[in-house]
């Protein structure tokens, strides 16, 4: 399968927290602009000049009316298309008045795919807990960017040169995914991951590893009973759809670097159990990509570090990687037709 970079429009990169570190990594992502696809912020420009002079960082700000504009513009400057943030913004200090402009901000991107103006987006770290104190209600990006468009189970893969983990329960209290976890939404997630390594990914068979959920797997029903009668089934309701998943696998054991080079991707049973091993192993190259979505959508696999906002010490690797990831998925996407699985 061949790997396709070219994209059919720049890249929309949303504004995230403004208090947050964001805005920083937007900015060191232009001054290595020569590596990357070309892109445009949805952003107030005038926090980002700020922000540029604070921090001592050579980036000029053009304003833009369209994405179009990109690509004239993109060489000599930074594209912006504006929003306007109520307060100024004060680095590491959440601010409520500008919470809104932080949805503005995806919103806005979402808009432009929806006009084919682009069909790509990378998203700054949001705070969630700023956002929900004016009503937002959604755990995260993930099942905001789903319900926008009407995906009833967004999967988020993070992915890095070492590790790929898929959680099957994702911005929910550990309680209330254990209740959660069952046949049908295990094959959902696992089915959408091995579509996703096919189409996004190149891998022509995926292998899934999928992880138990409790110690050593259950040992046999000695630790618990749900991985016969919960996970065991959605393997082999995989395996009949024709997809190479293997399994249960005890959680402590298949993510030391032997283990890895079994498999493509782990299908683990909730947030933590996939998240701890792929940032201790690729903190500073994690990639969080949202699946099942008509349209890429990737971003760094970190928070939008309050206590660093400003200082200049945010290290932009994270942000690059995922711009990069995002944009060899599009030229893929825009090249060539999968079919689904199953």
């Amino acid at each position: 399968m061949r790997a396709a970079t070219a994209l059919v429009a720049p890249i929309a990169v949303t504004m995230g927290e403004p208090a947050g570190i964001g805005g920083e990594l937007t900015l060191k992502a232009w001054l290595r602009r020569r590596e990357l696809p070309r892109f445009f912020a949805i952003d107030d420009p005038y926090r980002l000049r700020a922000l540029a002079e604070r921090l001592g960082l050579d980036v000029p700000i053009v304003e833009i009316d369209a994405p179009s504009q990109t690509e004239q513009n993109f060489d000599s400057a930074l594209p912006v298309l504006p929003i306007t943030l109520r307060q100024p913004v004060e680095p590491g200090r959440l601010d409520r008045d500008n919470a809104a402009a932080v949805i503005e901000s995806i919103d806005l991107a979402i808009e432009m795919v929806a006009q084919s103006q682009t069909n790509t987006i990378v998203t700054n770290p949001i705070h969630k807990a700023a956002l929900k104190d004016i009503g937002f209600a959604h755990p995260g990006h993930t099942e905001y960017l789903g319900e926008k468009a009407g995906v009833d189970v967004p999967v988020m893969l993070l992915s890095s040169p070492m590790l790929r983990v898929v959680p099957v329960s994702v911005h929910v209290p550990l309680a209330e995914a254990l209740r959660g976890l069952t046949s049908e939404r295990i094959t959902c997630v696992a089915r959408q991951t091995a579509d996703s390594l096919r189409r996004d990914f190149g891998i022509r068979t995926p292998r899934l590893a999928i992880a138990g959920v409790n110690p050593h797997a259950g040992e046999g029903g000695y630790l618990g009973v749900e991985e016969r009668t919960v996970i065991e089934p959605a393997i082999n309701d995989l395996k009949a759809a024709g997809i190479d998943a293997f399994g249960p696998c005890a959680a402590d054991s298949i993510f030391h670097e032997a283990a890895r080079g079994s498999y493509d991707a782990a299908i683990c049973m909730y947030h933590d159990q996939a998240l701890i091993p792929l940032k201790t192993l690729s903190f500073d190259d994690g990639v969080n990509v949202t699946l099942g979505l008509p349209f890429v959508r990737t971003s760094p696999d970190h928070g939008t570090a309050l206590d660093i906002a400003g200082t200049g010490r945010a290290r932009e690797s994270s942000f690059l990687a995922a711009m990069k990831l995002a944009a060899q998925i599009a030229g893929r996407r825009a090249t060539e037709i999968s079919p689904s699985i199953g």
